[in-house]
């Protein structure tokens, strides 16, 4: 196991005095630098800076920063929030580490699509079947890990088997942790 325990610090961002949401920071006793690389190949849509020593993530409305001795994360409700998103982006990052020998770590930076490049490859009906009002808004929300591809039932239909392969090919979603 590569991280066993963290030191928890949950503070109201410094741009947001008085805040709802606050963000958490697991400061770690393990150096994980080695890990990110194997990190960035395993999380799509992570961003990896490999000089700052430093891979950003967004899941599930959640900006994530890992860093070789903390992970930081926003937009959590409070302490138990914080515990519960730190303890499961533990657990991914151990699991990641434990299949390392399975994953060729990459040192590339890659970049988020943008909500056009996204929206450009929605059927573009505004039929509000994913529960969003237009596909502009769908797009936004996919871009920000806030919706899945799967969330749109007609980009699922086969007239639009090509933008779905190509959706697939740059959209960010969140694995599964658990």
């Amino acid at each position: 196991m590569l991280i066993e325990t963290y030191e928890l610090e949950v503070f109201t961002p410094p741009c947001e005095p008085g805040a709802e949401r606050f963000t958490a920071s697991g400061k770690l006793a393990t150096d994980i630098g080695e890990a990110l690389p194997y990190l960035n190949a395993a999380l799509r849509g992570a961003v990896y800076y490999p000089d700052a020593q430093m891979l950003r993530w967004t899941k599930a409305g959640h900006h994530i920063a890992i860093r070789p001795r903390e992970i930081a994360v926003s937009n959590v409700p409070d302490r138990e929030g914080a515990i519960k998103e730190l303890d499961g982006i533990i657990h991914l990052i151990n699991q990641i580490w434990e299949r390392r020998s399975e994953i060729t770590p990459s040192y590339e930076t890659r970049q988020r699509p943008t909500p056009m490049t996204v929206y450009k490859l929605l059927p573009q009906a505004n039929c509000k079947e994913c529960g969003q009002p237009t596909c502009w808004t769908f797009a936004l929300k996919l871009v920000a890990s806030q919706q899945k591809i799967e969330d749109c039932p007609r980009l699922l239909q086969p007239q639009y088997a090509e933008k779905l392969a190509a959706l697939r090919e740059i959209i960010i979603e969140a694995p599964a942790i658990g």
